[in-house]
């Protein structure tokens, strides 16, 4: 268990990583979603919309992102 823990650990906060990313497109399918929102406003034409919630989920990538590197760095 002390030998997989890390690694099992590192895997699992890299897949919710990948989580938050395949959210958007579960939301533009129509699924729910991060990206539910964004699909309305594309069909609207609502740039300005359009680019504030790309702009937040870019925002949340990057913290994201940010966040599970030092989780990771601090594990291995």
């Amino acid at each position: 268990m002390p030998q997989i823990l890390p690694a099992f650990t590192s895997i699992s906060i890299y897949r919710w990583d990948i989580n938050i990313r395949e959210a958007t497109v579960v939301g533009l399918v129509g699924a729910g979603g991060i990206g539910i929102e964004l699909d309305p406003q594309i069909g609207d034409l609502a740039w300005a919309k359009v680019s504030v919630i790309l702009l937040a989920i870019v925002v949340a990538v990057i913290f994201s992102e940010w966040i599970t590197a030092k989780i990771r760095k601090a594990i291995i």
